[in-house]
């Protein structure tokens, strides 16, 4: 009742109030909480791809180099050394909540706080309040969204705001050290040139296709992850896939702007293992590699296909599972992800993600029906299991020795949301219980 309620009252209350109501919001919980950004150097993390990866990188690099650093993302929130998983199920949590993580941050000694900035965020206005000094750009790909009237030109506006605003935002000097006002930017992405258009003290570019100020270049891809070099520097990162060699490059140029020295660079790299939901492998004993990954859209689902073919042995599959989001999210990525994945991998399940209120059935028939005009054949080939766990459990029964079995879509987070209901979720951990039935059950004496 409650939630009908609360729907009811945001749908009944004009945009321009909510909007001034979510703005003094900000402003007001920065106050109460001492205005902690103040007390750090603050590096935003913009873009609608790969955020996540970026910002966890800069903090292993930072964190090698010696710095004490906070981290706010998608997947996990770190103060200094201390890591938990996000369980708000938003990439940059509500403005009290932001404003109390930070000023754990700065209490703890944090010399450097990462914020994953999305658009959403933006677009209800949970950056102000925030003090930005370094932004990244990680580039910007279509996306339509009811948060931004399903306009990709709003979202597009939303994710270059912050980067608009930098210049003329207060400046800090911590520890002595008067912070520059940098931006860090994706150049292999088409907006890179309206991103960098912006005052800043320095602008850096960063790219594997364009020329760069750091560029990527003998890339190799392995099961144990990938080898790059940059400018004769050669490192080692523990994730797989070209698209995190890519995210990776914002942590080496922002070494290089605070003077890191190569082998911390190294170091920082090296000690990043797995991120939660990032192309993260689960291994219980089986003959077959599992990934989970949170690609929830064409781009990323693409990039992780793609890397997944770069590893696979010729005589193993890719098994692929997958879904799509309700409650406002993109429409229009559905049947070209049901395409994609028709395209891409040998055997499909389709499940839930997070309907919210949307009915699940169409949610999943929106992905599946275009699999089969691409020439998937159900119940052979493609496979539509509305509930997640069993939908997991049958990509898992199919696979067979030297498959890849991509789980997409929700990565870490740590919530399903059917209507009004949240229930405690998390990929990883279902994928490692049900393997584990598995292997069991194919041990048992018949």
């Amino acid at each position: 009742m409650i939630y009908q309620i609360k729907k009811a009252i945001k749908k009944l209350t004009p945009a321009f109030l909510l909007g001034w109501y979510h703005f003094l919001l900000a402003f007001l919980a920065a106050f109460v909480y001492g205005w902690p950004s103040k007390r750090m150097a603050v590096i935003g993390v913009v873009g609608t791809r790969g955020k996540t990866t970026a910002a966890n990188f800069i903090w292993a690099v930072l964190s090698a180099a010696g710095y004490k650093t906070g981290l706010t993302g998608t997947a996990n929130i770190r103060i200094g050394d201390e890591e938990f998983l996000n369980r708000f199920h938003m990439t940059m949590p509500g403005r009290f909540t932001m404003q109390k993580l930070l000023k754990q941050m700065a209490d703890a000694g944090c010399e450097y706080a990462i914020i994953e900035t999305p658009s959403e965020g933006v677009e209800q206005w949970r950056h102000k309040g925030i003090i930005y000094d370094i932004l990244i750009f990680t580039g910007i790909y279509p996306e339509y969204l009811a948060a931004h009237k399903w306009s990709f030109e709003r979202c597009k506006e939303m994710n270059l705001k912050v980067l608009k605003e930098l210049f003329n935002s207060q400046r800090k000097k911590i520890n002595n050290k008067k912070i520059p006002k940098v931006i860090i930017a994706n150049k292999d992405n088409e907006y890179f040139s309206e991103a960098t258009s912006f005052a800043a003290d320095r602008k850096i570019s960063y790219a594997i296709d364009s020329s760069a100020d750091f560029q990527a270049g003998k890339i190799k891809e392995t099961l144990s992850g990938g080898f790059f070099a940059v400018d004769g520097w050669e490192f080692k990162i523990n994730l797989i896939g070209k698209f995190n060699i890519l995210n990776v490059l914002p942590a080496v140029a922002l070494a290089n702007v605070l003077e890191i020295k190569k082998d911390k660079i190294k170091k920082g790299l090296g000690s990043l293992y797995k991120i939660g939901g990032r192309m993260e492998e689960i291994k219980a004993g089986q003959k077959f590699s599992v990934f989970v990954d949170y690609a929830h859209d064409v781009v990323s689902l693409e990039a992780a296909l793609e890397a997944a073919a770069k590893i696979k042995k010729k005589s193993g599959r890719i098994i692929l599972l997958l879904g799509a989001e309700g409650g406002g999210r993109d429409k229009k990525k559905r049947p070209l992800m049901g395409e994609l994945a028709a395209q891409k991998a040998d055997l499909v399940v389709i499940s839930n993600v997070d309907p919210y209120d949307d009915e699940p059935s169409e949610i999943l028939e929106s992905i599946a029906r275009p699999a089969e005009q691409a020439g998937k054949i159900r119940w052979k080939n493609l496979f539509v299991i509305e509930n997640r766990t069993e939908g997991i459990r049958q990509s898992l029964v199919l696979a067979q020795k030297d498959d890849i079995v991509l789980i997409t879509g929700k990565g870490a987070e740590q919530a399903m949301i059917i209507g009004p209901k949240r229930i405690y979720w998390d990929d990883r951990k279902i994928v490692g219980d049900i393997l584990k039935q598995i292997l069991t059950s194919k041990r048992r004496p018949r």
